[in-house]
């Protein structure tokens, strides 16, 4: 009767378990619950402060041997001064840079498709020499003046520019007049002669003179013909007689120097003819 009147639950369970089989698990442990509680709340506390005062009790057993609490102070005795020898400084040979003198850019651009074209020298002087940039308001270059590339010019070494002597360039567009052996046709000047006769159209021309004109071109070294010019009197006549020069069809053999060097050379071909009224 005591439970009943002190322990709200315990009044409840009987309440709830009333008529059943209160042997049943569930009413033990309803009954019991508080008492469990309580327990376990002890057990935990307990493991708590056991953890918080191990290492109190671990650092309480440490030692302390070994350890000096107060080191003496370190004293420098005996300090021995030592001379060291004299750095001798090596004198660094100046940097003699080239003579400034008139130079045009030579470097090979690789082609683009939107190439920038504004930097484009057309006009370069005669006595400019190639280089790495333009530059044509510095004095003139003399004939065996070399622009160097870099130098190696670090402490101490220097390496002079080179001096490299002039070697004159052959004029591409040189026509050379002192033959050993003049141009020909590869199957002769008849032969040359006759497809100019037969491919000749004058049709359209009526004359009591005869019209003349001379055909000069010149051979290149390659056996082709270029810079054809007639001169005539008669434009017409002109003009035919260019048109069936260049129908010819057929190569040149080139004319050669003293040297046996194949070289461009003039070639004159005289047409004349006389048309019937």
């Amino acid at each position: 009767m005591k439970h009943l009147q002190t322990n709200q639950d315990f009044r409840f369970n009987e309440i709830l378990f009333e008529g059943r089989n209160k042997q049943y698990g569930a009413y033990v442990l309803r009954n019991e619950s508080d008492r469990i509680l309580t327990k376990a709340l002890f057990i935990g506390v307990s493991l708590l402060a056991a953890i918080s005062l191990t290492p109190m009790v671990i650092s309480a057993f440490k030692t302390t041997d070994g350890i000096i609490e107060n080191p003496p102070p370190f004293i420098l005795k005996d300090i021995v001064e030592v001379e060291l020898p004299p750095v001798k400084v090596q004198p660094v040979k100046p940097v003699v840079q080239p003579e400034r003198v008139k130079q045009y850019d030579a470097t090979v651009v690789t082609p683009t498709r939107n190439a920038n074209e504004s930097k484009i020298v057309k006009d370069i002087p005669k006595d400019a020499v190639a280089g790495f940039k333009n530059d044509f308001e510095a004095k003139p270059a003399t004939p065996d003046v070399y622009i160097p590339i870099s130098a190696d010019s670090g402490p101490g070494k220097f390496t002079a520019p080179k001096i490299i002597p002039s070697i004159p360039v052959e004029d591409p567009l040189k026509i050379e007049t002192e033959l050993s052996v003049s141009a020909n046709f590869e199957s002769g000047i008849e032969s040359f002669r006759n497809k100019v006769m037969n491919k000749f159209d004058g049709s359209g021309f009526s004359s009591d003179d005869v019209m003349k004109t001379t055909v000069t071109f010149i051979v290149e070294k390659d056996g082709t013909i270029s810079g054809i010019k007639a001169d005539g009197r008669d434009s017409d006549f002109n003009a035919e007689a260019l048109r069936t020069i260049k129908a010819v069809k057929g190569k040149w053999i080139p004319g050669k120097n003293k040297k046996g060097e194949p070289v461009r050379s003039y070639f004159k071909f005289p047409i004349s003819m006389k048309f019937d009224n």
